[in-house]
């Protein structure tokens, strides 16, 4: 089987509400994508973060697939290992597209799903994590903010079913932790987390996090720069440190374990350039006693696809992971299932799920007039 031809799309699609960090303010999202075609009839989709830069690299890399296998997925990584390395995480993204391609033809070839090529399931179900930003209770501000969103998050969580919730921090150290306080107040069972996307200074960090103890967070994600700043935190703070900014790449695992700067590490297909690479995180957490979540980057439902297969089957990722899925208006793919917080994971071969082909028309052609979105 030899893949015959590339095709590429960047698509708009708009998210419920506004959806704030500590860093920009989102409507929608941009994604990238692919799908190969090969000479006996078979089809795999991926898709990945971000629109043009990205979908530039893979129209580049999908060039050098004609007539290439999607089952030597190795070769073509080892081939363009030095993509990351020029491109960053732009060059992540693209491989990560044709990754989640080639696996999807390869589930279609053998009539198997991505999930039991991988190992097999040890879950049928993936909880995902309500995610709360300030942009969630528009004009109230104060302690009127934090009532505001306890109350809103109240609302998710009863209408959702969610077991975990996150809130979106931001460079208000202090609302945040108000915030947080009117969170638990409210909801004294969910597991609750904060991610200030390193917002914080480290002693902001500090005073931040031994305020925090009390409420028993499952942990505290990227509260502030870099894995020597995490390393000073986590020696005076009693709450696990999580991080997607910190240990992002192989390379930086290391340098985290020797410091001891985290305690749990969030992958990302998309951002740590393919499947493969994520099961290998996984193993490394596993190896190093460490806890391992998802990062989400806006997916659609082919990529949401590709991270409940890794979960479905990989043991360490137990806890809810972080998805955008829910929170955006329309898909390009049949819906996913989302009961009582929990998205059921596709069974079908390969990825499981299948493109509307309409409607990925119709997202290119609303990229093609509103550009890429940026925030």
């Amino acid at each position: 089987m030899k893949i015959t031809e590339a095709d590429v799309w960047v698509v708009n699609l708009p998210l419920t509400n506004p959806f704030t960090s500590s860093f920009e303010t989102k409507t929608g999202e941009t994604r990238t994508v692919v799908r190969i075609r090969t000479d006996t009839g078979v089809e795999g989709w991926g898709e990945t973060m971000w629109g043009a830069p990205v979908a530039a690299l893979v129209r580049k890399l999908a060039v050098e697939l004609i007539g290439t296998s999607p089952f030597a997925l190795e070769a073509f990584h080892r081939k363009h290992h030095m993509v990351p390395f020029f491109h960053g995480y732009l060059g992540y993204a693209a491989l990560a597209a044709i990754d989640v391609a080639c696996w999807d033809a390869m589930g279609k070839a053998t009539d198997q799903s991505v999930t039991d090529l991988l190992g097999g399931a040890v879950r049928d179900e993936v909880p995902i994590t309500a995610l709360i930003t300030r942009a969630d209770a528009p004009g109230a501000s104060g302690a009127e903010l934090a009532q505001a969103l306890a109350e809103h998050t109240v609302r998710v969580v009863a209408e959702g079913g969610f077991e975990a919730v996150k809130l979106k921090g931001t460079k208000d150290v202090r609302g945040d932790v108000e915030i947080l306080r009117a969170l638990r107040a409210a909801l004294p069972e969910v597991n609750l987390r904060v991610d200030p996307n390193a917002a914080w200074s480290v002693p902001d960090s500090i005073r931040a996090g031994l305020a925090l103890e009390e409420l028993d967070l499952e942990y505290l994600e990227d509260p502030c720069v870099g894995i020597e700043g995490m390393s000073q935190v986590r020696a005076k703070v009693r709450i696990p440190l999580c991080t997607n900014m910190c240990v992002v790449r192989f390379e930086e695992f290391a340098p985290a374990m020797r410091l001891q700067a985290v305690d749990v590490i969030h992958g990302d297909v998309y951002k740590w350039g393919g499947i493969a690479a994520t099961k290998a995180l996984a193993a490394h957490c596993e190896t190093f006693g460490l806890g391992m979540n998802l990062h989400s980057g806006g997916e659609l439902g082919i990529a949401t696809a590709a991270h409940l297969a890794v979960v479905s089957s990989t043991p360490v990722l137990s806890r809810a992971i972080d998805s955008m899925y829910y929170l955006h208006e329309d898909d390009i793919v049949e819906p996913l299932v989302l009961r009582d917080g929990k998205l059921k994971v596709p069974d079908g071969p390969g990825l499981g799920v299948v493109v509307n082909e309409e409607k990925l028309t119709h997202y290119t052609a609303v990229n093609a007039r509103e550009g890429d979105l940026t925030g």
